[in-house]
């Protein structure tokens, strides 16, 4: 039996739920698991993150398949997911902990990070330039359980109903043919 490749991506765009939801949604993708990376504050709770003292962003730390859905193409879904121009900040979500960045594994994805930034600002995608931080990955921190597949645990936060579903409805939209089940 021969063992399935695999490969990681680390990606921050405002809440994790907000990432993590839509993204359950992509064929290829074999695990999301939110959590905290880019700050100085060993094993940080949800709580210190949200004060924004700890330098943690909220991430989805991504498992998939590169047979099936490249990284390219993997971050062109993140950045239809949110704001890439809006420093520290996504819509109402307001702190560092919010930012847009990118924490790559190795030389390989910052090069193709770059790339994919460059392109989109080259396309002028955006009226503003885009502040996605591209930094190495030093440490990933998972999130508490509870913030595991939240919006599907939670059907009724309101926050969620007002957010996470338009973000659904765009990766349908945008990327049918790579969606886990038509």
């Amino acid at each position: 039996m021969t063992q399935q490749k695999t490969e990681v991506a680390v990606l921050a765009g405002g809440c994790f739920w907000c990432i993590e939801a839509p993204l359950r949604e992509i064929r290829g993708i074999i695990s999301l698991e939110p959590g905290y990376a880019g700050g100085h504050v060993p094993d940080p709770t949800y709580e210190e993150v949200c004060t924004g003292r700890t330098g943690h962003a909220e991430v989805v730390r991504i498992e998939f398949d590169p047979d099936i859905l490249s990284y390219r193409d993997l971050l062109g879904m993140f950045f239809v997911l949110h704001d890439p121009t809006t420093l520290n900040r996504q819509g109402n979500d307001v702190g560092t902990q919010y930012r847009s960045a990118i924490f790559t594994l190795d030389d390989e994805q910052a090069r193709i990070a770059r790339q994919v930034c460059d392109e989109l600002t080259a396309a002028r995608t955006w009226p503003d330039p885009i502040v996605t931080q591209i930094v190495p990955l030093e440490h990933f921190y998972p999130a508490e359980t509870y913030h595991q597949d939240y919006f599907a645990k939670n059907p009724g936060n309101p926050f969620c109903n007002a957010v996470i579903p338009p973000k659904i409805a765009k990766i349908r939209k945008l990327f049918r043919e790579r969606l886990a089940s038509p």
